[in-house]
C-alpha cells in the first residue's frame, strides 16, 4: 500500500465526536471532492473519492450529522485512471445539504472557498477541515529531498483558504498552480509529521518518520564514503609526490644528508603508499607522524636550498600534474 493509501485509510477511521468538526470535514470534503450539479432542474452533490473507506465515511457522516441519504457509485479505472473512484452522490435534498454545508450562501451562491463558519471555527474544527480536504485530493510522497504533503484545490480561493487553516494550525503551507491547476503544499519534513499527527494519521506517521530517518542515515554514510574515500584519493597523491621530491632530493645531496633525514626519507620511498602515522610506526624507534614529517620537510628543503646554490632544477621540479591535483 502506498503512504497516500495508508494515510487516507487510516484517516478514513479517525473517531470524530463533536458534531462541528464532523460538520468542518464533511463541508471540507465535499468542496474538495465534489461539485453541484443541475440535473432536471434540481441540485444535486457528488462527491469522487479514490478510497472506499473515505466514501463510506462522508456518506455516514452525510446520513447521520444532516440527515440526507446518498448512494455511492463504484466507476472502474481506465487507462488515464487506474484504481477504483467511487462517486458519493446526493440527489434528494442536494440543494438543502449544499446550504447546510456551505457549498451555497443565503443567496444561494456557489461558495468559492471553504465556508465561513469552517473559516473561522475552533482548531479542532480546523484540523478536521483539512483532514477532509486530504481524504478528498490529498497525496503523500516518500521522504526525501521532494518529500510533500500536496491537497489539489478546486480553485485558488480554496487553495488559500487551506493555507490559512494551516496557519492556525501553526503550519507553513504554500499554495502554488501547476498547470493549471491550483494545489497545497507542505515540505518541510517536521510540519509534514505535525500535520498528520494533528489529522489523527498516527500509524502513517511512523512509518514515514522511520522511511524519512532510514533515507537521512544512507545519505549520511553515502556522504561519509565518498568524502573519506575523497580524502584517501588525496592522501595516496600527496605520499607519492612527496616520494618524489624525496628520491630528487637524494640525488641532489649525495651523501651529505643527516642520518635521521636519510631514515625518514628512506621510509617515504620505500612506503610511497603509507601516511605519515604508518611511516612513524615503521621507524625504529617509533615516531609520531609530526616528527615524520618535519623530518621529511628538512631534507626537501635542504635539497631545495642546495639545487638554489647550484643552480639546478630542485625538488618540486619532478612533480607531475596528476601530482599536484591534491
Amino acid at each position: 500500500m502506498s503512504l497516500t493509501a495508508a494515510v487516507k485509510d487510516e484517516l478514513a477511521r479517525v473517531r470524530v465526536d463533536r458534531t462541528s468538526s464532523r460538520k468542518a470535514e464533511v463541508s471540507a470534503t465535499l468542496r474538495f471532492a465534489g461539485g453541484l450539479h443541475i440535473i432536471s432542474g434540481r441540485i444535486v452533490i457528488e462527491a469522487e473519492l479514490d478510497n472506499a473507506a473515505a466514501a463510506r465515511r462522508i456518506r455516514v457522516a452525510i446520513a447521520e450529522v444532516y440527515g440526507h441519504a446518498s448512494d455511492i457509485i463504484v466507476v472502474s479505472g481506465g487507462a488515464l485512471r487506474k484504481g477504483n473512484r467511487y462517486v458519493v452522490r446526493v440527489v434528494r435534498d442536494g440543494e438543502a445539504l449544499a446550504r447546510q454545508t456551505g457549498l451555497l450562501d443565503s443567496r444561494g451562491r456557489p461558495v468559492r472557498g471553504l465556508p465561513p463558519q469552517v473559516v473561522s471555527a475552533s482548531v479542532a474544527d480546523t484540523v478536521a477541515a483539512w483532514r477532509g480536504a486530504f481524504l478528498a485530493h490529498g497525496s503523500l510522497t516518500e521522504p526525501g529531498r521532494s518529500a510533500a504533503l500536496e491537497v489539489t484545490c478546486p480553485g485558488p480561493e480554496a487553495a488559500l483558504a487551506l493555507v490559512g487553516a494551516a496557519r492556525r494550525l501553526g503550519l507553513s503551507a504554500k499554495a502554488r498552480e501547476v498547470r493549471g491547476v491550483d494545489r497545497v503544499v507542505v515540505r518541510d519534513g517536521d510540519a509534514i509529521a505535525a500535520l498528520l499527527t494533528r489529522m489523527g494519521a498516527h500509524d502513517a506517521v511512523l512509518a514515514w518518520e522511520e522511511r524519512r530517518m532510514r533515507r537521512e542515515v544512507r545519505g549520511t554514510a553515502n556522504r561519509l564514503a565518498n568524502f573519506d574515500d575523497a580524502n584517501l584519493r588525496r592522501s595516496a597523491r600527496a605520499a607519492v609526490a612527496a616520494s618524489a621530491r624525496v628520491q630528487r632530493a637524494f640525488e641532489i645531496l649525495g651523501d651529505e644528508v643527516p642520518e635521521h633525514l636519510v631514515e625518514a626519507g628512506r621510509l617515504r620511498l620505500e612506503h610511497r603508499q603509507a601516511s605519515l602515522e604508518e611511516l612513524g610506526q615503521l621507524s625504529d624507534p617509533q615516531l609520531t607522524k609530526d616528527a615524520v614529517a618535519g623530518r621529511i620537510r628538512r631534507l626537501l628543503a635542504t635539497a631545495d636550498k642546495r639545487a638554489s646554490d647550484l643552480g639546478i632544477p630542485d625538488t618540486e621540479s619532478i612533480l607531475t600534474p596528476d601530482m599536484l591535483d591534491l
